[in-house]
């Protein structure tokens, strides 16, 4: 199924999650439980991550027909920058419209220190984006949003921008990153509207598991976290480790879940991380059960 129209059929506001593909034998067991355990709560597609543990764009497409042929999930890989060559790429979109994969989410991806592309590779996700849509125009294409901005950025302004051009290449919708003040997820829609463009966008939420995590995952992802949050779950560790940090989690998981759909958003996009409890969760006390 093709995530846009899916997006436009619904009748209710959707939930979509965010895999990694196993990093190794040893979590193949529970990347499968957790991917049974997701399975409950209907996510409209599953985003399917590239790079994990080096395997990059093979371990991606491995996973992602996996999933949409043994377990019937409208499924999304990642294509980066880093990991596609151009001359790769027909053959790349054409084994996964052979496996049935009939969607994409086209980002730039991290490059390695001091390299800003491939010799004769892609240097921004918006070249991939205009690749993908000439040579599969029947593959509905995604593109990254950043409500807090994007690292390389001048300005909110010019990300916006940004945004707008690689959705006018020929991308579908986009997905945000993961953000905690929703205020900056519907500035930045607002602010796209503005120019004209109301393609989706549909906003990540990370269910947050300890304190460690949420540090970690800040830091990789350039996600800022209000002062607020991260004071309450340092108070909340101090109080009963990581177990008060994951009850404050899901809490505040599901109430900028409730926010954000009460305001508008198509549905929302999870990061199990691979470990479905906490998402199971959030879903559940924000009402979104089937």
């Amino acid at each position: 199924m093709f995530i846009p129209e899916a997006i436009r059929a619904g009748g209710r506001p959707f939930v979509s999650v965010e895999l990694l593909p196993p990093r190794s034998e040893a979590e193949q067991e529970g990347f499968w439980l957790a991917v049974e355990a997701v399975k409950a709560v209907r996510p409209l597609f599953a985003a399917v991550t590239c790079g994990a543990g080096g395997r990059g764009a093979v371990g991606t497409a491995e996973t992602a027909g996996i999933l949409a042929r043994e377990h019937g999930l409208t499924v999304m890989p990642h294509l980066t920058c880093v990991h596609e060559e151009p001359s790769g790429l027909p053959a790349r979109l054409e084994a996964l419209q052979g496996a049935g994969i009939r969607n994409v989410l086209a980002v730039r991806g991290d490059f390695p220190t001091g390299e800003t592309a491939r010799p004769g590779g892609f240097a921004h996700a918006s070249d991939l984006v205009a690749r993908v849509r000439r040579l599969a125009p029947d593959i509905a294409v995604g593109v990254a949003a950043y409500p807090d901005g994007h690292p390389d950025s001048r300005s909110l302004v010019d990300d916006i921008a940004f945004l707008k051009f690689k959705l006018d290449q020929g991308a579908d919708f986009a997905v945000t990153q993961l953000f905690f003040d929703n205020r900056r997820y519907f500035d930045m829609v607002d602010r796209l509207a503005a120019t004209g463009c109301h393609k989706p966008v549909i906003p990540s939420v990370l269910p947050v598991r300890g304190l460690g995590q949420i540090k970690r995952v800040a830091a990789l992802c350039d996600a800022p976290v209000p002062g607020k949050i991260l004071a309450a779950m340092e108070a909340a560790h101090a109080k009963n480790g990581d177990q008060g940090v994951r009850r404050l989690g899901v809490s505040l998981a599901a109430a900028q879940v409730e926010e954000l759909l009460r305001h508008g958003a198509p549905g929302v996009h999870l990061y199990p991380f691979n470990r479905a409890d906490l998402c199971l969760e959030v879903v559940e006390r924000a009402g979104l059960l089937p």
